[in-house]
């Protein structure tokens, strides 16, 4: 049984007159728009010949584009909104605030430090602001909010990036969330269900599953999506993650091999979404070049197995001609019913009539306010001093065993020895970080000018790599044998800050030491000198460095949230981020000290 939408039901809402819009326009369309508007494209271009010529040949319903400065969002927007035959979904991904709808937006912050914060209104604040932002470039969709559950801490995909492990608090940000960005017209699609955080694998790159039972995950992803459908979400990303045992127990006589992802499951889509949970709104796929997509079939049968499936709009293109003809081809030869079909495509108008676009034909340009008026709502003061807020309020003071460590203070600790602390440095994140200034710069400067005599310590691979091509082999044979007295620490020396600066969203989330031995870059000398550790990016740096007495969540190394956390060390401000994690990663070693 396919479960069909009812347009006058939450969280479509629509009147007749809508109603009548959708059921008028799908009658017009021809076969070829019909499957045009089965997608979400993403473009490689904002000049107005691309854009008007994928409008013009592929009839996409939709569209995600790669971020850019407010200025050429806006007219890549406004050309979208106003040169295209039916009306656009405009979507972003303003996980974090309104940086991931344009450049220079307000990034409030990750998921994991908002909720840090303890106050459901930050999670208000954090949709409200990405709605401002992203609506006043044209933008009228939202990859976000994230609502998986983070109960493995080795998985890097989502750990920065949602609320947490609790499931109340999920769906209470979640809600809040929700609510600030709709207030500006934009329909979010929560991700990635049916739930990402308890494999550790990158779904991008491999298959991933969530091996709960369906007990569990009743408890847990069932009832996060099923209150927030109740709530009024409009949309929701499926992701491309196996649920194994819920299907067993859904249909015991089915195999493994024949079980896929949920974006091509009928099962988790069909039967328990929208089934079981009385999900009514509209389902994109996450997507389509990722790995466990993509090794599930051949993509010519996938396209219309996604749809048939379940999924209302299919996200981004690998070739549009290729893509467009499959999934064509897919129709006519029975993958794709036509039930499904035309449901799709009433969910997806259903949309458009819910942000009221069907009442702008033939004069969408009012859709945008005036240029000026828009570019005026970027970041602006009042945003960013809810940034400020929420960068004091976050830093959570995790492990707290080293007596009187605090406060950090020159006349305590004149010498100040900062050391970065890092992880696996390869792809496209060290190419994209480029020569920015790095947390422990920012963390220098504020110190020096309260000051401390401060030192970045250089590692002894950096000093290696300094040496000409020839030297190096033999430097790097002689690494591990070098030692030093614990003097060269001591007499130099009043306090060592190790700042974790290891990004999630890799393939690993991990500390990677240096060869080195005797060297500030691992803290073997918690006992020797007072140190504190710091991690900048991801919650889970204690699991490498459990032998530390003092350890503390910053969620990121902008220079707002140090200069918050250098009040704090120095006692002008109380930590009173709580977090939502377990940062002791389960494990017994990491509440370990003892006071010498």
């Amino acid at each position: 049984m396919t479960h069909l939408v009812d347009l006058r039901k939450t969280p479509f809402n629509l009147d007749q007159e809508a109603i009548d819009w959708i059921e008028t326009t799908i009658s017009e369309m021809t076969l070829e728009e019909k499957i045009g508007q089965l997608f979400f494209n993403m473009g490689a271009s904002r000049s107005e010949d691309y854009l008007t010529e994928v409008l013009e040949n592929y009839h996409i319903a939709a569209v995600r584009y790669n971020k850019g400065p407010a200025s050429e969002i806006y007219d890549q927007n406004f050309i979208l909104q106003t040169k295209s035959k039916l009306p656009m979904l405009i979507a972003a991904n303003t996980e974090a605030g309104g940086d991931g709808a344009v450049t220079d937006g307000t990034k409030v912050g990750d998921e994991i430090k908002v909720a840090a914060t303890n106050d459901p209104k930050y999670a208000y604040e954090m949709g409200r602001i990405a709605g401002i932002e992203a609506s006043a470039v044209g933008c009228n969709a939202s990859f976000a909010p994230i609502v998986d559950l983070t109960r493995n801490w080795r998985n890097p995909i989502i750990a920065n990036r949602n609320w947490g492990s609790n499931v109340d608090q999920i769906i209470t940000l979640s809600k809040e969330y929700m609510r600030g960005i709709m207030d500006y017209n934009i329909m979010p699609f929560a991700k990635h269900f049916p739930g990402d955080g308890i494999d550790e694998r990158d779904h991008h790159l491999s298959y991933a599953s969530n091996p709960m039972t369906k007990a569990e995950w009743m408890s847990t992803f069932g009832r996060i999506y099923g209150e927030l459908a109740e709530a009024g979400l409009p949309g929701i990303m499926a992701g491309h993650i196996h649920l194994p045992n819920v299907e067993k127990e859904m249909h015991p006589e089915r195999e493994l091999d024949e079980m896929l992802p949920a974006s091509l499951n009928k099962t988790l889509l069909d039967e328990l979404l929208r089934g079981e949970l009385g999900y009514n709104g509209a389902i994109v796929t996450d997507a389509s070049h990722m790995v466990a997509m993509t090794a599930s079939m051949p993509r010519h049968i996938l396209l219309p197995t996604a749809i048939e499936a379940g999924c209302d709009l299919f996200l981004f293109f690998n070739d549009p001609d290729e893509d467009l003809q499959w999934m064509k081809e897919g129709y006519e030869n029975g993958i794709l019913s036509d039930q499904r079909l035309h449901d799709a495509l009433r969910r997806t108008l259903g949309l458009k009539a819910k942000l009221g676009l069907h009442h702008y034909e033939g004069r969408r340009e009012e859709l945008f306010m005036l240029k000026e008026e828009a570019m005026a709502l970027i970041n602006t003061a009042e945003a960013k001093s809810i940034v400020d807020q929420v960068a004091d309020k976050a830093i959570t003071l995790v492990k707290d065993k080293q007596k009187n460590i605090f406060p950090v203070t020159p006349k305590r600790y004149q010498r100040v020895l900062i050391v970065n602390v890092e992880g696996h440095k390869g792809g496209f994140g060290a190419m994209i970080a480029g020569n920015k200034m790095r947390a422990s710069d920012y963390l220098k400067e504020l110190l020096q000018a309260r000051g401390h005599e401060v030192t970045v310590w250089e590692s002894t691979e950096e000093r290696i790599m300094k040496l000409p091509e020839d030297q190096r082999p033999a430097a790097l044979a002689n690494v591990y044998a070098q030692k030093q007295p614990i003097a060269n620490l001591t007499d130099k020396y009043d306090l060592i800050i190790n700042l974790v600066d290891v990004n999630s969203g890799g393939t690993v989330q991990r500390i990677v030491w240096p060869a080195a031995k005797g060297t500030p870059d691992q803290p073997f000398y918690v006992h020797e000198v007072p140190t504190i550790v710091v991690s900048v990016q991801h919650a889970f740096a204690l699991a490498d460095m459990p032998q530390v007495g003092t350890y503390i969540n910053a969620y990121d190394g902008l220079p707002n949230t140090m200069e918050a956390l250098v009040r704090k060390l120095a006692g002008e401000s109380e930590f009173t981020g709580v977090s939502p994690v377990d940062a002791y990663c389960g494990l017994i070693d990491t509440h370990l000290w003892r006071e010498f």
